[in-house]
């Protein structure tokens, strides 16, 4: 499973993690992303999704 994703396709994005001497590593800042269930009226029945948390955030304000 891709870490991404499946509505607005945020992936992973590389950063700096500096310390209090300013050296800086190379880190991951992953996407917040949670599974959620999704109603599909056509075929009336859920489906699972993986997104992200400001997609969650869209999907309640449109509905």
């Amino acid at each position: 499973m891709a870490k991404k994703c499946s509505i607005t396709g945020k992936i992973a994005n590389n950063a700096y993690q500096i310390s209090h001497s300013h050296r800086r590593t190379k880190k991951l800042q992953e996407v917040n992303l949670q599974t959620k269930k999704i109603w599909n009226p056509e075929k009336k029945s859920w489906k699972r999704i993986i997104v992200s948390t400001r997609a969650i955030k869209k999907l309640i304000i449109k509905n």
